[in-house]
């Protein structure tokens, strides 16, 4: 028997809010989360990008100071995250042996393995802290949710860059569905605005340079675009099975009905420039979810507004819908948030999720001059769905040639 798989809880914390409901509110009402970096570790480097998607809450303002002091601030926003997500979903009992975390991140602790480096080349060995290797590990944040709930059924970390926590999500559908586990916690998260990964993912030109013009540099499918923009945050789903979830009266906002993982082979930072590999993924995703491509009704594309992924992206999508691609409303989100690299692709499922509960499929914003060899029909404004069944799709994509997708449907009951 395959039992079906629902989203009971969502949390996240990013550049438009401290929180998922705040960070929904203000993606619809076409705000964005871009700013000029002001920290005081930035007036000592000449980096040729000055700006981010920075959290608009600081994690710090909601955790104590112990576990700021014990926890990157990839785990610490992966903490934040969680822990509103569980609430949201009503804190299930579940046996903690059925209980599992499938988290993610694409680079990991990197303020503290580089925080403890300086300390080690300018004080010494004996002042590199003895907590360091705990909270650098790509598997800290995973571990840190799993300490919080007591899941013992397995606490797993994905980290396939920016398509990690959208392969996280899909990893965990297997695992319900065999009936294996009841509950498992998902998503992703990120805090890579760091001095080095700025100067590095800027010397590679992948990052936009507009740094007059920080709340208009994501421009996802714009003729203008000139690259993607740093964010932080995390975002986190409480995936259950349906019986689990009606058996405790637990409110359902989506059923997660298919995911899928595929990899390019191509090349380490350029996509497939024929989408072959990405158009797999949502093949394959659909196929699960016992869709055609004429079923899904919207899509939240990864489109991260650079030149060559974009166009990317839209030749994987034609490779699957064809014709029925310039039916679907598709939003570019990351036009708002920027782009949370490990993080980003549960934020987006978040916001594929409420899209199909409140049937309203979110603005981008930044689009002025729609680049014509990316002919989609791209929300600029909210748009409503349809009254019927809806179903979503929500694509990640990474370098090494990673693709993942997943598919959410709405939930009947």
């Amino acid at each position: 028997m395959s039992h079906k798989v629902v989203v009971t809880g969502i949390g996240a914390t990013t550049p438009l809010g401290g929180d998922a409901k705040t960070s929904w509110t203000a993606l619809l009402a076409g705000e964005s989360g871009i700013s000029s970096i002001q920290h005081d570790w930035f007036a000592k480097y000449e980096l040729p990008v000055t700006f981010a998607g920075q959290a608009k809450v600081p994690a710090a303002e909601v955790l104590s100071p112990q576990e700021v002091k014990r926890l990157d601030p990839s785990s610490q926003f992966a903490l934040v995250a969680a822990r509103e997500a569980w609430a949201d979903a009503g804190a299930p009992e579940v046996a903690p042996e059925r209980l599992a975390v499938e988290f993610a991140t694409g680079i990991g602790g990197v303020w503290t393995l580089l925080d403890a480096y300086d300390a080690l080349k300018e004080k010494g060995p004996r002042r590199v802290l003895p907590m360091t290797i705990p909270m650098l590990m790509p598997n800290g944040p995973a571990a840190a949710i799993g300490m919080e709930i007591s899941a013992r059924g397995g606490v797993r970390t994905a980290v396939s860059a920016c398509a990690s926590s959208t392969e996280a999500v899909a990893n965990a559908i297997a695992r319900l569905q065999s009936g294996e586990l009841d509950v498992v916690v998902a998503g992703g998260c990120e805090a890579g605005i760091h001095p080095l990964p700025l100067a590095a993912f800027a010397a590679m030109h992948a990052l936009s340079r507009r740094n007059n013009d920080p709340a208009g540099a994501s421009r996802p499918y714009d003729k203008d675009r000139d690259g993607f923009v740093m964010g932080e945050g995390a975002g986190v789903l409480v995936l259950e099975t349906e019986a689990h979830a009606k058996a405790r009266g637990a409110k359902i906002y989506a059923e997660l009905a298919g995911g899928a993982v595929t990899s390019d082979a191509h090349h380490i930072t350029a996509p497939d420039p024929g989408g072959t590999g990405a158009a797999r993924a949502v093949k394959a995703a659909l196929k699960q979810a016992n869709a055609k491509p004429e079923d899904v009704a919207h899509i939240n594309a990864h489109a991260t507004s650079t030149p060559v992924g974009d166009i990317a992206e839209y030749k994987a999508l034609l490779r699957v819908f064809g014709d029925h691609l310039a039916n679907i409303p598709i939003s570019a989100t990351k036009s708002s948030t920027g782009h949370l690299l490990g993080g980003a692709g549960a934020i987006e499922a978040i916001f594929t999720v409420l899209a199909i509960h409140e049937r309203l499929a979110p603005p981008t914003i930044n689009l002025e001059n729609q680049d014509e060899e990316i002919p989609l029909d791209v929300v600029t404004s909210p748009r409503k769905l349809s009254d019927g069944s809806i179903l979503a799709i929500s694509t990640s994509f990474g370098f090494g040639g990673h693709n993942a997708v997943i598919a959410f449907r709405s939930y009947q009951g």
